[in-house]
Order: structure tokens, then sequence, then C-alpha cells
């Protein structure tokens, strides 16, 4: 039964993306890409992302410029990426104006370090409500990039980051809580991290917080390992 009804979800997406829809050619790129309910084929993606972004959709256009960044079905181009990122985020969705901010924060690929105009595009996304965005931003006034660095400034994009689900901003306040002496407020946040992180930054947190030694934390990094495990 869940196998026709996936079948027939697959088939209603790819009528509607065949019909010109464009929130539903976004959706079968998608699935294309990710190998949900489809194999997997990024070039076949692309394709769909590509007559999104034609008809305007700015996801659309966000996700062409993610298949340059990552090569994904195409030949890697940070330029191109830059591109199609610019021009979602001057049409003002959130998702182009931090992923451009990214390009421009790392400089790499021949892509120019502007580190001014990524903290401009990062404050606009977290002015929309952007969570990873604020998240950043607690970074530069953390370390003191291309602005004075301020720890209450930086707490507080943290804080509204992991408000807003970030996992990287949840960790962020939590270190920050910690630091500030309020445990079970950062247990609080460090709870919520495992339903969204990566593995990656999981092995990375557990490695932080073996740093501890204090025994609720200790408890709680032993927990992430035996889930791990299980």
């Amino acid at each position: 039964m869940m196998q026709q009804q996936n079948e027939e979800s697959l088939e209603l997406v790819r009528a509607a993306a065949l019909r010109g829809v464009h929130q539903a050619q976004v959706l079968y790129g998608q699935m294309l890409l990710d190998g949900k309910l489809i194999e997997r084929n990024p070039a076949a993606a692309l394709h769909w992302f590509e007559r999104a972004a034609q008809g305007g959709n700015l996801m659309a256009v966000n996700m062409v410029g993610r298949c340059f960044d990552q090569g994904w079905g195409v030949a890697r181009s940070s330029y191109m990426a830059e591109q199609w990122f610019r021009k979602a985020a001057e049409r003002g969705l959130d998702w182009g104006m931090y992923n451009l901010a990214t390009l421009l924060t790392l400089g790499e690929d021949g892509i120019r370090e502007d580190k001014l105009a990524a903290l401009y595009w990062f404050r606009k996304a977290a002015d929309l409500g952007h969570a990873k965005s604020m998240n950043i931003l607690g970074g530069f006034y953390e370390d003191g990039w291309v602005v004075h660095r301020d720890r209450a400034i930086a707490r507080d994009h943290y804080r509204r980051a992991a408000i807003g689900g970030d996992f990287r901003g949840q960790f962020n306040y939590a270190r920050f809580l910690l630091q500030e002496g309020d445990l079970l407020g950062a247990l609080h946040w460090l709870r919520q991290i495992p339903g969204t992180a990566t593995p990656a930054f999981m092995a990375k947190m557990k490695a932080f917080l073996a740093t501890f030694s204090h025994g609720e934390i200790k408890d709680f990094a032993l927990s992430l390992s035996e889930s791990q495990q299980s």
C-alpha cells in the first residue's frame, strides 16, 4: 500500500511538472537530486530546476546555483554559482542571500573574498528570519570579522538562530550558556541538536563535550555515543 501511494505521489508531482507548474518542477528536481522515490539523477534534477528558474521561481534559481556550487549534474563552477545565487538574492530570496554570502566569505575558486559584502547579505537574510544566517552573523561578531568584536551581539544572534532551529546556532548558544554557568539552559539546547545535525557535526560536538568534567554533560555525551551505536 505504501509503495503504491509513493508511486502515485511521484506521478502526481511529475505530471504537474510536465504541465509547467514551477513549484512541482522544483519538487521533482529535488526528488531526482535526493533519489527520493526515484533513482537519483542530478543531471535531470538540474534540468527541472532550470525550467522552473526560467519561469521565475526563485528557489529554482537558487537550486541551479547549488548545482553549480556542488557539481551536481554539471561541472562545478563557483563563478556560475555566484551568478545564480546573486539573481536569487537580489530578487529577495533568503537562501540565495545566504549562499551568495557564504561564497563571498570563503572567497574560493576564483571568487574574490569580500566579507563586508557577505555581512550585508547575511544581515538581509537574517532580517527575513533565516536562522543559518543569524548563526553566521554571530560568528562575525564573536571573531571580529569586519566588525568590532562584541560577544553580547554574537550571543543574541546565536540565541535567535537557536530559536529558529539551526543546529549550529543551538550549539553556539549552548556554548555561550556553558561559559556563563547556565548548565540547564545549555543542556536544553544541546538536546535539540541531534534531531537535525549532520553526522560530522555530531562527531565534533561529542569531541567538544568530552572536554567537560561536569556529570550531566558527561552523561549527555555518553547518551549520544550509545544512541549512535544502537
